[in-house]
């Protein structure tokens, strides 16, 4: 679970980016959080990834409180989270199963395991085929598919989606909001920023709205206001 308690953020230059905001979501959840630039929906993301801190306020993920996580403790947190942003920020010299692989590599993994997780993963996002291909010979559709693939492959709690189909065509950005779909069905919190009117409108799922770093709805998919 994720509970965000009375959070703000003010940056050093007087920017109020988040204004008291207050937001819980289950384990299992798939929730969007949309608004204009600068409505603060970058500033939330950066506070869960523990990029920046809050001004005021509390966030617990999984139970933990990270305003009191030792700082030497971050990237292991980190690694029980998936992100996915809008660049894809593939290694370029680097081919899809190495791209994948590099995630698991970091964490130690041995060699035997990645040999057999990464091809199982590069099934699930539909690139069994592509294994050997360097991410400038893949269509965007298909590099952020590889980036999905990276930000699973540890099997996170968690995954945090900025702008996932920002630089996609409809047909691709559909079939990349279909695979989060899949990997939410599995079991998966996600969690996905978006600009994307008509992708929000075509999932049905919760939907938190901001403005000048305020909550201003939360509506689950059947239309009802969230507790």
């Amino acid at each position: 679970m994720i509970e965000i308690s009375n959070v703000s953020k003010t940056y050093e230059t007087g920017n109020k980016a988040l204004r008291n905001v207050n937001i819980t979501i289950k384990d299992g959840e798939f929730v969007f959080i949309v608004g204009k630039s600068g409505s603060g929906k970058s500033t939330l993301l950066k506070i869960l990834l523990k990029e920046t801190e809050p001004t005021y306020g509390r966030v617990v993920v999984n139970d933990m409180n990270l305003q009191r996580m030792p700082r030497r403790y971050v990237p292991k947190y980190r690694r029980r989270l998936g992100f996915v942003f809008q660049d894809f920020r593939l290694l370029k010299d680097r081919t899809v199963f190495e791209n994948v692989a590099f995630a698991q590599r970091v964490v130690g993994t041995p060699a035997r395991k990645i040999r057999e997780s990464v091809p199982a993963m590069l099934q699930l996002v539909g690139l069994s085929s592509k294994y050997k291909f360097y991410p400038s010979q893949l269509s965007g559709g298909e590099q952020q598919r590889v980036a999905i693939a990276r930000a699973l492959i540890n099997r996170p709690e968690v995954l945090l989606a900025d702008e996932p189909t920002g630089n996609l065509d409809s047909q691709n950005a559909g079939e990349i909001m279909k695979l989060l779909e899949e990997i939410n069905e599995k079991g998966t919190t996600v969690i996905v920023v978006t600009h994307s009117r008509e992708i929000v409108e075509r999932m049905k799922k919760r939907v938190i709205t901001m403005e000048k770093g305020m909550v201003v709805s939360d509506v689950k998919e059947s239309g009802d206001t969230h507790d």
